[in-house]
Formats: structure tokens, C-alpha cells, sequence
């Protein structure tokens, strides 16, 4: 009889033990994958408000509360019932007020001239030009940091910083050797998760602005709060954010990827073309000319200032 043939079992490879942030990580993970859509979300959301409404609406629930007379302007003790949000009358309020809700917003006028601005340098080309060019010149060891400044910047664009910046934030790591989801993440830190705050003036702050002026004025229709009353927060907020975002970048995401084996290589087709670059110089121009028109003067008080220590009247 032939001898029965000896397997070899192979010994797995035995994987260390996972640190407490890592395990917190994985479970972030999973929770995150199962997480639904926004948009799903904000129905469920609806759909539990309106219920609720009726419920308590079928219990009899009443709230008081203080209240400021707009005529009077004296605190007045208030009491209301929940109406249910599915009675008929509610529904057709809802249905015949939408138009009527959107126009009366304060900050819509300011949504559409901003918007009308962004969408046209988006569609121009101007933004994507800009994000390219300055992560192409970016140095190696800043690169990250350069990523998530740009994201924070970039909320002034509206979405051009998702569409743009977050593919060349992996393009950018994978040019230099690096993990290109490292990149990607830091960049999406940058847009996403830093976009309540920026250097400049945003969107966000008119509408913001606007939507505080109208709660001021349900008070005291007299005080206004002007549109650079957050400026100063949300540079120091961006400038600790940038930092915070870069480190776990570094030291969290990017080791926790591991070195990049991948078989893409390294693409150079980002970037910026001749026509896009002589874009980028006039609209420096552009710039450049708006500022000197906006000092005392214009460009001549600018020039008389320069010259002389008199300022504008000498």
C-alpha cells in the first residue's frame, strides 16, 4: 500500500492587535456604509415631524410660552396648540404657500446674485483653473496642508471644490508616491468638513446674516448685524481646523491606509493649459484693478498714498 500523503497546513499569518482608535474606526466605518442617503434622510425626517404633529395634536398637547409683541414690543405670556400637519387645511397651506414662503426669505435675493456669480466663474473654467495651478506649484511637504486650505477657500466656489479639488487632492498624493484616498479625505476634510467657516466672505455668510438680521428684527426692528460680523471667528476657526484636519490626516488616515501598491500611475494630465493660465493672469488684472478702484481715490489715491504721507489729499 502507498503511504498516505501528508498534507502541510499553511499557518496563517497572525494579525497584531487593533488599537482602541482603530477599533473605533472600524465601527465609525460600518456605521457609516449603513448611514442613508441625505436625501432619504430628510424625508424621514418630514415624515416624523408630521406625524408627530398629529399625535400630539390628537392628545391635546398645548405649549406656553414668552413671547415679544411686534407692536407693543412687551413680553406677553403665549399659549398654543399643536395643530396636526395632516388636517386638510394645513395640507393645502402647505401646498399654496410654497411660492409665497420662498419669495419672503430674506436671503434669497442675496442667493441669487451670489450664485449667478459663482455658477458663472465655475462654468468658465476660472476655479478649476485656479485649484489645478495652485496644486501643481504646491511643495511636496505641504501638499497636505495646501489641500486643506484650498478646501476651506474653495466653499467660496460653491461646489467646485467637490467636483475639482477632491479628485486632484488623490491625483496630487499619487504624483508624489503617496495613498491617493489620503489625499482624496483630505481634501474632502477641507470642503466638507470645514465649510461653515472660510478667510473670505461666503455664500453662507449672506445667507447666515440675513437669516439672523430677520430673528433681530422680531425683537428690535431697529439693530442689524453687518455681513463681516463672523469674520474674524471663522478665520481663526478655519486657521484650527486646517490644523486639526491636517494632523489626523498625517497621523491617522494616511497610516491607517498603509503604503500605496497600486498600478495606477501617476497621471499628468491635470494640468493647466495656455488658455486657462492667460485666464488666471487677467482675471489677477481684473482683480488687482477692483482693489485699486475700491481705495480712497481710486488708483490715484492709491498712487498719491504710496507717494506721500499725506494720504488722499495731498
Amino acid at each position: 500500500m502507498s503511504e498516505p500523503r501528508l498534507t502541510s497546513s499553511v499557518s496563517e499569518a497572525i494579525e497584531p492587535s487593533k488599537t482602541f482608535l482603530q477599533k473605533l474606526l472600524d465601527g465609525v466605518e460600518r456605521v457609516g456604509n449603513k448611514v442613508p442617503h441625505p436625501a432619504v434622510i430628510f424625508f424621514i425626517l418630514a415624515g416624523l415631524v408630521i406625524l408627530l404633529s398629529h399625535l400630539l395634536h390628537l392628545l391635546g398637547t398645548t405649549v406656553t410660552y414668552e413671547v415679544v409683541n411686534p407692536q407693543t414690543h412687551k413680553v406677553e405670556v403665549a399659549t398654543t396648540t399643536v395643530n396636526s400637519l395632516l388636517s386638510a387645511d394645513v395640507i393645502r397651506f402647505m401646498l399654496t404657500s410654497m411660492v409665497r414662503n420662498f419669495a419672503n426669505f430674506g436671503p434669497v435675493a442675496i442667493i441669487f446674485v451670489v450664485m449667478v456669480g459663482v455658477g458663472l466663474a465655475e462654468q468658465a473654467g476660472l476655479m478649476t483653473a485656479l485649484i489645478k495651478k495652485i496644486v501643481q506649484v504646491t511643495p511636496r511637504r505641504a501638499v497636505t496642508w495646501i489641500l486643506v486650505t484650498l478646501g476651506v477657500v474653495s466653499s467660496v466656489a460653491s461646489d467646485a471644490g467637490y467636483l475639482v479639488l477632491i479628485p486632484l487632492g488623490a491625483a496630487a498624493f499619487l504624483s508624489l508616491g503617496r495613498h491617493p484616498l489620503a489625499g482624496l479625505a483630505a481634501a474632502f476634510a477641507g470642503v466638507a468638513g470645514v465649510f461653515g467657516v472660510n478667510f473670505l466672505i461666503t455664500p453662507i455668510d449672506g445667507i447666515l446674516t440675513e437669516i439672523t438680521n430677520d430673528a433681530i428684527h422680531l425683537l428690535n426692528p431697529t439693530p442689524s448685524i453687518a455681513l463681516t460680523a463672523n469674520f474674524y471667528f471663522a478665520v481663526v476657526s478655519s486657521l484650527a481646523l486646517i490644523v486639526v484636519c491636517t494632523l489626523i490626516t498625517e497621523r491617522v488616515v494616511e497610516p491607517r491606509l498603509g503604503e500605496y501598491r497600486g498600478e495606477v500611475a501617476a497621471e499628468s494630465s491635470e494640468q493647466v493649459s495656455p488658455e486657462e493660465a492667460r485666464g488666471l493672469r487677467f482675471s489677477l488684472y481684473a482683480l488687482v484693478v477692483k482693489i485699486l478702484r475700491k481705495l480712497p481715490g481710486g488708483t490715484l489715491g492709491f498712487l498719491c498714498i504710496a507717494q506721500c504721507s499725506e494720504g488722499p489729499n495731498c
